[in-house]
């Protein structure tokens, strides 16, 4: 056996499934999402708020009252929206007695009003213009929520069946309707309130839960202002005992720095690795299979065998195999990075961060070895099957409960570590040599021990080792056999030591 045959054999795989136009397209796909993902999801959001017609029969005071509020959480969102911006750009100096430059505090309504006073996010948004630098991305101004409207016309005068079947006619609409003829809620507050305190609502959806929420507080703040008020208070002072509250102080990490934001943002690049070597394998085992299938049909096998050993075409194949998920691997982390470090805005700043736990030496060692190894492992299992089967058809028949072996658990994994769960399921995979790499390349972001590391690499390597004995044997007898379907007595057969 030499390493020039092995090379040559090499190259051969490599070449052929570079020459596919599916292998470039294939390696465009990651570069191609990475580009066109933030502009795609952009184009996704639904900025539009939500539409609320108020028909107020008791006076208006009511629905001035929900008007209020939700303008009031508006400004409060974008005060704290602004606060993070502030405070992941270290903007501060730009007005430090400004709400949005103190962080550690729940804002209340007197700093909301302070941040009105001021002129709000416009005022705020031109002095932070005067004092930051060219490299710090535009703030992203917060959506409205919702959108709160009279109602007029016959709407607002309608009784009974009539006031409902137009109520269901605005909720119904459809989103390309004049937005005066649509809305998404309509709430009406009859005139017998506050005596009779029901509110009937129309809804083309499931109301958010916000909204249910700060209507019912509005409404019932209002009960019972009205009821402190008939109970001898001035207005004024049964508006102060409504307004009493605590100012909390909130202390919060800064931007991508809380455990939980931390621990997704840190298990990015680990999960797309783990499904990159996933995806790769599957899709250069379709390749490996397909070559190999013409080989045997094409009888190319005999003319290949009369001039190297079958452990020669066997360790060039999986030498080819290794080549182009290495190829696509550096390609693609290329472009991460390339991405990474030539964005300014959220999306640098999420994928920077995303970079460290595969920056370091060592894991850098972690992620090649056991990229490397996984890739050897799941491509003997292919050269297996493309040893055994004779047509396209047949091989799939094999294919199928492999990859579905590995697709179920690997599914799993991916959503254990999206819930920050390392319990039993992770530990089992992390120790199983054929979901081994797609485990330890996981948990990269997550957190695993070094001296797991070493054992789960001590187990891989053994296991791997193995397969190649076994493939081997396997695939020394049973590359002529063409037009025999083994079964698991020839298979079982074939696996055991050829006798001197």
């Amino acid at each position: 056996m030499t390493l020039r045959n092995i090379f040559l054999v090499a190259r051969r795989e490599f070449a052929q499934v570079v020459a596919l136009k599916s292998f470039w397209l294939t390696l465009l796909l990651i570069p191609v999402a990475l580009a066109i993902g933030p502009l795609l999801g952009d184009s996704l959001d639904d900025e539009e708020p939500t539409r609320v017609v108020v028909i107020d029969r008791a006076g208006g005071s009511a629905a001035a009252a929900l008007a209020a509020r939700f303008a009031f959480e508006q400004d409060r969102h974008a005060l704290q929206a602004l606060s993070r911006y502030v405070r992941r750009h270290k903007l501060e100096r730009a007005d430090p007695q400004a709400p949005w430059a103190k962080h550690d505090r729940w804002y209340t309504p007197a700093d909301v009003m302070a941040f009105r006073a001021a002129g709000g996010l416009d005022a705020a948004l031109a002095r932070i213009e005067r004092a930051k630098r060219a490299d710090i991305p535009e703030f992203d101004r917060p959506a409205a929520d919702y959108e709160i409207v009279a109602a007029s016309g016959t709407l607002a005068t309608a009784e009974g069946d009539a006031l409902a079947s137009q109520a269901r006619r605005l909720v119904q609409a459809s989103k390309e309707a004049p937005k005066a003829e649509r809305a998404d809620l309509v709430l009406l507050i009859g005139a017998g309130y506050p005596a009779d305190p029901t509110v009937r609502v129309w809804a083309g959806d499931q109301p958010r839960a916000s909204f249910v929420a700060g209507v019912q507080e509005v409404l019932t703040a209002d009960l019972r202002h009205r009821m402190l008020v008939d109970s001898g208070l001035s207005p004024r002072q049964a508006l102060a005992v409504q307004s009493a509250a605590p100012a909390i102080a909130v202390t919060t990490p800064p931007p991508g720095g809380g455990a939980r934001e931390a621990l997704l943002v840190r298990s990015i690049v680990p999960l797309a690795l783990a499904y990159i070597l996933m995806m790769g394998l599957m899709l250069s085992g379709s390749w490996m299979l397909q070559g190999a299938i013409e080989e045997r049909s094409k009888k190319l096998l005999e003319s290949v065998l009369a001039c190297i050993t079958p452990e020669e075409l066997m360790y060039g194949k999986l030498l080819g195999a290794l080549g182009i998920g290495l190829s696509m691997l550096t390609a693609w982390l290329g472009a991460a990075a390339v991405v990474a470090f030539a964005t300014q805005g959220a999306i640098a700043d999420v994928i920077r961060p995303a970079l460290a736990p595969v920056t370091s030496p060592g894991a850098i060692v972690t992620l090649i070895y056991f990229f490397a190894m996984g890739y050897i492992a799941i491509s003997i299992v292919f050269v297996a099957i493309g040893a055994l089967a004779d047509s396209m058809s047949e091989a799939q028949g094999y294919l199928m409960p492999v990859i579905l072996a590995i697709l179920l658990p690997v599914t799993f994994l991916i959503q254990a570590i999206l819930a920050g769960n390392s319990g039993p399921l992770v530990q089992v995979l992390t120790w199983v040599p054929i979901w081994t790499p797609f485990t330890v390349l996981a948990r990269l972001g997550t957190g695993i021990s070094a001296l797991e590391v070493i054992g789960a690499a001590v187990v891989l390597a053994a296991f791997v080792a193995l397969e190649m004995i076994l493939l081997a044997r396997l695939f020394r007898q049973s590359l002529l056999a063409q037009g025999q379907k083994p079964g698991l007595k020839v298979l079982i057969e074939r696996l055991r030591p050829v006798a001197n």
